[in-house]
């Protein structure tokens, strides 16, 4: 389970190493009354043009999935990655591998305008024999929380639905904004993400990760903000740092301990800073480790992790100090 749980991680995460491009798509209309063709730039700079919007695409990501879902072009959904798992409903939408794993007959035979895949999930002879049989193939890769905005935006080109592409990028950032103007920190507090865990080799999220700029947003600093993207660490690294706060992204599937119950009995982990004081914080639903809309609600539930309580303990100490307990009790 954890192997196939590493796998997802490192793949919705887009561990391999590459520079989103701008977008640069727009719909252009030809006479009032007919379809719009559509135009636009990948994420690795290459042209795609299509007569219309999309009206069949396959999506190979679990970001790209969830993009689609939340611009209202779920429904133009008729194939989806393994790990596409999110609304619920793309469950409904036959399953296709990618990779090498790919079989191109069966992608062909869903009859797609589009295949959304991220950079490197297929290789270019198979990339070419989708072309050859008429099916545009678009890179959607983001990185950071632009890459993620630049992603919507071309998603939302590709459908037809670019007023719905706007109000998802400005709810998500109206988010981003309200979370970092009431955060606090002065960014002396560390948080460490965990994107893989101990067993299999740590992983975590360094600079230019959408995940180490949700955490500068909140005032805290990543401990790992001198590694560039994601990257493969140590456990002593992880101890000499001595995070305050530990986020995981590890899932349960019931049987042993928890992922937050397996970090507190690591064997010398008992005095690093989160493991003492229990500032383990597991989301393993995606919130946080995806590159899509729902990045704002996994910031929602880190700054209420890192504040919340925090903030009820210092309502408490505000209300009687430790002298005027003692008092009390004399």
């Amino acid at each position: 389970m954890y192997k196939e749980r590493k796998r997802m991680i490192l793949g919705s995460l887009g561990l391999a190493v590459c520079l989103a491009a701008g977008f640069a798509g727009s719909a252009a209309s030809a006479d009032e009354g007919t379809a719009k063709s559509v135009s636009i730039t990948d994420m690795k700079g290459r042209e795609i043009t299509l007569d219309q919007p999309a009206e069949r695409i396959v999506a190979l990501t679990a970001s790209d999935c969830e993009i689609l879902y939340a611009i209202g072009a779920g429904d133009k959904l008729v194939g989806r990655g393994t790990y596409c798992d999110y609304p619920e409903e793309v469950l409904e939408v036959p399953e296709v591998n990618s990779g090498e794993d790919m079989n191109i007959e069966e992608v062909i035979a869903l009859d797609p305008d589009v295949l959304l895949m991220s950079d490197m999930a297929q290789t270019e002879e198979q990339i070419q024999m989708l072309e050859d049989a008429g099916i545009k193939v678009v890179v959607s890769e983001a990185k950071d929380i632009e890459g993620v905005y630049t992603a919507i935006e071309m998603i939302g080109a590709l459908m037809g639905q670019d007023e719905k592409a706007a109000e998802v990028i400005d709810g998500m950032k109206d988010t981003f904004a309200e979370l970092s103007e009431k955060s606090t920190g002065d960014g002396t507090q560390t948080v460490y993400f965990e994107v893989s865990p101990l067993e299999y080799g740590l992983w975590t999220a360094g600079a230019n990760t959408f995940m180490d700029e949700i955490a500068t947003m909140l005032g805290v600093k990543n401990c790992f903000a001198d590694v560039d993207g994601w990257g493969e660490i140590s456990e002593e690294q992880v101890l000499e740092r001595n995070p305050d706060f530990i986020v995981t992204i590890t899932m349960y599937f019931g049987e042993g301990p928890t992922p937050t119950e397996e970090i507190l009995s690591r064997t010398g982990w008992e005095n690093v800073t989160a493991v003492k004081n229990q500032k383990i914080l597991n989301l393993q639903n995606d919130e946080l480790s995806r590159p899509a809309p729902r990045l704002a609600d996994g910031a929602k539930l880190l700054y209420d992790f890192i504040y919340g309580e925090a903030e009820d303990a210092t309502e408490a100490a505000t209300e009687m100090t430790p002298a005027e307990e003692s008092a009390k009790t004399e």
